[in-house]
């Protein structure tokens, strides 16, 4: 019983931990929360939705493709609002803003076209075939759906560490302003996390829609709420605690549901989030900040 919750746990904690590692690339190399993160999760897991039952595609072609299409709103939003808002210097404040009416924009249209009822995949995709690891059974899309996210969050990881193109990405986020005169092209680097982090939040929209074959336009707004409560427990703009704090997310939430109630799920999830900024303040591998008079 507990091995199986642990590896239950494990499954819904990397989908959270792929969405905040997309949530925190932004904030750490752009310097910003955008907050229609959500929103471009809601659009991929819709995007797939209707590849598959619109144009008859395989999910193994639609996924890559509606993952492809996050990128592009990703970068559409970053081209049309946050470019706009760096040029000006803008306060913090405003892309924060700006980035919520985009997220507003998002599901009032997908509540438009779609309506409000929950979505649903095909059933042919929901066999009932299982792997079986002694006591423990795992469904293979549950495997799949773990696999591909934890395979998508250790090749990031691997680019940002051991890439020449990570290193420019690290370079931005230490300071935009050096990066620049070092003939980095930052801009077009800011370009191309927007479209990155945008794939990543759209792909963990799909998995979850799997995971629970539901989609509706207003599953954005939780998993908002769940990614900057990873992404603060592991600490703001680092990868590595995206990716323990939505994994922490996940086992709590899971171990939540099975030793209580689903009822105090997001008590329990918020609750340590709450002990963790009064121990805490900065996270896990955060840096603490200081303030001058």
């Amino acid at each position: 019983m507990l091995a199986q919750q642990i590896v239950n746990a494990i499954s819904l904690g990397s989908v959270y931990a792929l969405f905040a590692l997309g949530f925190t690339l932004v904030f750490g190399i752009l310097g910003v929360i955008n907050l229609s993160h959500g929103g471009i999760f809601m659009l991929g897991a819709y995007a797939a939705l209707l590849l598959v039952t619109w144009f008859d595609l395989s999910l193994w072609i639609a996924l890559p493709a509606a993952m492809v299409f996050s990128g592009l709103v990703g970068l559409l939003i970053d081209v049309l609002i946050l470019k706009r808002l760096r040029q000006r210097g803008a306060p913090h404040l405003m892309p924060m803003i700006a980035t919520i009416g985009a997220a507003i924009l998002m599901t009032s249209l997908a509540q438009g076209v779609f309506g409000s009822e929950a979505r649903r995949f095909p059933m042919e995709w929901f066999n009932d075939e299982t792997l079986k690891l002694g006591t423990i059974t795992i469904p293979l899309l549950q495997a799949g759906i773990t696999s591909l996210a934890l395979v998508l969050m250790v090749l990031m990881m691997w680019v940002l560490k051991r890439t020449r193109l990570g290193q420019a990405l690290r370079a931005i986020a230490e300071s935009p302003r050096s990066a620049a005169l070092l003939g980095i092209p930052v801009e077009r680097l800011f370009h191309l996390t927007s479209f990155i982090a945008a794939a990543l939040g759209g792909t963990a929209g799909i998995l979850i829609g799997l995971s629970f074959n539901a989609i509706t336009p207003f599953m954005g707004q939780p998993m908002l709420h769940k990614g900057i409560a990873a992404i603060i427990l592991g600490g703001l703009g680092d990868v590595r605690g995206a990716v323990l704090g939505g994994l922490f997310l996940g086992i709590t939430e899971v171990f939540a549901v099975t030793f209580l109630s689903s009822e105090y799920r997001d008590a329990l999830s918020f609750g340590l989030l709450f002990l963790m900024l009064l121990w805490r303040p900065q996270g896990l591998f955060g840096a603490s900040a200081t303030r001058s008079a």
